[in-house]
Parts: C-alpha cells; sequence; structure tokens
C-alpha cells in the first residue's frame, strides 16, 4: 500500500480528482431524485407492476412449454 501511496504523492493536482468524483455523483444523485420528484404517479405505479406481470408472463410460458414436453412424449 505504500507504494501506492508513494506514487500518488508525486502525481501534481491529485486532490483533485476526488473533488470531482464527488461533484460528479452529487449532480448524478441530484438530478435522479429531480426526476424521480417528477413522475406522474400512474407511471409510479405501472412501474410498482412490471416485476409482477413479468412473473406472469413467465408462469404462462413455462405452462405451454410443459404442455408441449407433454404432448412430444406422447
Amino acid at each position: 500500500m505504500k507504494i501506492v501511496t508513494n506514487a500518488l504523492e508525486n502525481i501534481a493536482n491529485i486532490q483533485i480528482f476526488p473533488i470531482i468524483g464527488l461533484i460528479i455523483f452529487l449532480g448524478f444523485f441530484i438530478i435522479m431524485i429531480y426526476r424521480v420528484m417528477q413522475l406522474d404517479p400512474k407511471e409510479v405505479d405501472e412501474i410498482s407492476r412490471l416485476p409482477l406481470e413479468d412473473d406472469e408472463i413467465y408462469e404462462h410460458n413455462s405452462t405451454n412449454h410443459q404442455s408441449e414436453l407433454t404432448i412430444e412424449k406422447q
């Protein structure tokens, strides 16, 4: 770890990179909060139901696949 620390200490203006990273993170976080606050309640409800809809589609497809396998075995 000492090698890494020594290498980073020799780079000019290295202290600016953590600040830039923090600014990018905070900017992204603020933009995401703004977008979530602007969502229509109907859209939020639709998004909240998506995981349930995927399960129903999967169950329907797996049932059809099982019936096809049964027909093929006969």
